[in-house]
């Protein structure tokens, strides 16, 4: 079961270094127009914002390959959780594909986190190492 967690965690990173790759590098060419639907002039308009939404993007991944790196399932979860709480948000104001892009698959590597150290350190599945 931790194979599977820290598999669809890293998962989960490389989808937000993507986001990162997207928002910062592509928004505002053609490759970004077609992915966001975006017309060349709401891009431009709209550039600053999305890369700094792509740099918060990467302070995700970085979170989570800190957790992945160091062992530890309170970075893990504590980073998991930021990117399910983002990507709720995200589509409620942005687009509902974010549901399924982002949320969806931190929830499922949140949740396979919590499964996987269940039943060790006595049972409590919030403690920072894996014994």
């Amino acid at each position: 079961m931790n194979l599977a967690a820290n598999l669809v965690t890293a998962f989960v990173a490389v989808c937000h270094l993507s986001f990162l790759v997207l928002e910062m590098f592509f928004w505002n060419h053609p490759v970004g127009w077609k992915i966001f639907a975006m017309t060349p002039e709401v891009a431009a308009s709209s550039a600053v914002l999305a890369a700094n939404q792509g740099l918060y993007n990467g302070f995700l991944a970085a979170g989570l390959a800190w957790g992945l790196w160091a062992g530890r399932r309170d970075i893990k979860l504590f980073f998991l959780g930021c990117v399910v709480v983002a990507g709720l948000f995200g589509a409620m104001t942005a687009n509902m594909t974010v549901l399924f892009t982002q949320a969806l698959p931190g929830a499922i590597a949140l949740t396979l986190v919590l499964l996987a150290s269940r039943g060790k350190n006595g049972g409590n599945a919030l403690s920072a190492r894996t014994p």
